[in-house]
């Protein structure tokens, strides 16, 4: 059995083509949840829509917390650290990490920030092999085969990897580093362009990447069953 996390961004509340001011993102996240549900209904999914709830953002508090060995900390520190333990464990329990998020202003929106945030933690999802110091850091999400969907919506065109303002992207590649650091590093992207054109542009890039959500659906349902397969002792 697999499971799912989706994590919607979108500050739009509202699926694009049924709400007014509808999110492309979302649109997205939910036609991969549906359809992965659809052919696999025994499978699970937990659902986080941090656009309309978003994480706390960390403070002083937080540092001095999640940087204070678990033995030696005070009770005021593990009440700081609930709402990123629990972000934590929902990541940790996934198999698939799906993102809906749109490009803001070239990189990822303040929410989407704060999650990753909340989850890139000592201890938790990252340790520091002090033996090590050319490469001191140890992914602990790297326990498992996870894999990582970003489905993201773009105003403009070409922010693609090759396109003509890719360089001018900070959204995936920012996220391909920070899950990477933490050990998920099977990721996939499709993306929407074109919303600021509109018309047989947004029209034409929206249909192609419902098309390779349903083409990603099916070779990832076959890749993670093939990977939760036990090996023959």
């Amino acid at each position: 059995m697999t499971h799912i996390l989706q994590l919607d961004v979108s500050a739009r509340p509202g699926l694009a083509g049924t709400d007014e001011h509808g999110s492309h993102s979302r649109k997205l996240t939910q036609h991969f949840a549906s359809t992965w549900l659809a052919r696999r209904s025994e499978d699970t999914l937990s659902y986080r829509d941090i656009g309309q709830h978003p994480s706390t953002i960390i403070n002083h508090d937080w540092i001095a917390s999640s940087f204070t060995p678990a033995e030696q900390r005070e009770p005021w520190m593990q009440t700081v650290l609930v709402e990123s333990d629990q972000l934590i464990d929902e990541l940790v329990a996934a198999d698939v990490l799906v993102i809906g998020t749109p490009l803001y202003n070239f990189g990822m929106p303040a929410a989407l920030k704060a999650w990753v945030d909340q989850i890139i933690r000592p201890g938790r999802t990252v340790e520091l092999d002090e033996s090590n110091p050319a490469d001191p850091y140890v992914p602990k999400l790297a326990d498992r085969p996870r894999h990582a969907v970003i489905l993201s919506a773009r105003g403009g065109i070409g922010f693609g990897p090759g396109g003509e303002m890719a360089h001018m992207n900070h959204l995936e590649p920012n996220l391909i580093t920070a899950l990477g650091f933490i050990g998920i590093t099977r990721v996939h992207q499709i993306a929407i362009e074109g919303q600021e054109v509109g018309g047989e542009t947004l029209a034409a890039s929206s249909a192609e990447a419902l098309r390779k959500v349903d083409a990603l659906v099916d070779e990832l349902q076959q890749r993670v069953h093939a990977e939760q397969i036990p090996e023959p002792a």
